[in-house]
């Protein structure tokens, strides 16, 4: 199974491999946070929680230090992970790191979480312009009959205007969405791929598009 590491989840796993080389043990919780700045031990938890569901981390329950690495001497060197651009191609090519901007919905509308994050990208799923990209993972099921299931990442081109069903991420409010855009007189359709669910029907004024789909990652 591979898997993807944010940029955090990298330097996490790096001072932690860092931390034992110099004192023999792993860091405790607090050691994390005085590190990255963490105002709460909950930060840290969730961090390690994360690597250990990766593979990369044992933890062991009511141990104060109670941390085993699972990828050896290497360091935070991550996984690669199959993916598939809309191009069709399953070639990884070069990776680039892009903003990771959390979670969008592929249901109803969710608010998105908004972090400080990267993820690196194979560079076949963006252009040149790599600054006009953004990563987002996807909540919800709405759009599986475009292949596109709950915890993909999508990859984002930032773009205000869109043509008739593109897929795009539209801001409606405060919420952000993942659908096919169908401009229907003053208002817009947004379009699941799911017979089970309801197109959203928003007047154009309230309905901002933040950028369009041009790319899939999945974790196998």
């Amino acid at each position: 199974m591979a898997s993807y590491l944010t940029a955090r989840q990298k330097e996490i796993l790096e001072f932690i491999h860092a931390f034992r080389r110099e004192k023999g043990l792993a860091p405790t919780h607090r050691e994390i946070c005085e590190r990255f700045g963490f105002s709460s031990y909950g930060t840290a938890y969730k961090h390690l929680k994360l690597l250990s569901e990766k593979g990369f981390l044992k933890r062991e329950r009511h141990q104060r230090r109670g941390m085993e690495l699972l990828d050896g001497e290497g360091g935070a060197s991550g996984a690669s992970a199959n993916t598939v651009a809309r191009s069709g191609r399953s070639d990884t090519g070069a990776g680039r790191e892009l903003p990771f901007l959390g979670r969008i919905a592929a249901g109803k509308p969710i608010e998105a979480v908004v972090g400080d994050e990267t993820l690196t990208v194979p560079a076949v799923l963006f252009g040149a312009r790599i600054d006009d990209h953004f990563v987002l993972r996807v909540a919800g099921e709405s759009m599986i009959g475009e292949g596109i299931h709950d915890g993909d990442w999508v990859v984002v081109e930032r773009r205000e205007r869109a043509q008739p069903g593109e897929m795009v991420v539209a801001l409606v409010g405060d919420d952000v969405t993942l659908k096919r855009c169908y401009p229907e007189g003053p208002v817009v359709r947004l379009q699941p791929s799911n017979p089970a669910m309801e197109p959203i029907r928003v007047p154009a004024a309230d309905l901002r598009i933040q950028g369009i789909v041009v790319g899939l990652m999945r974790k196998y």
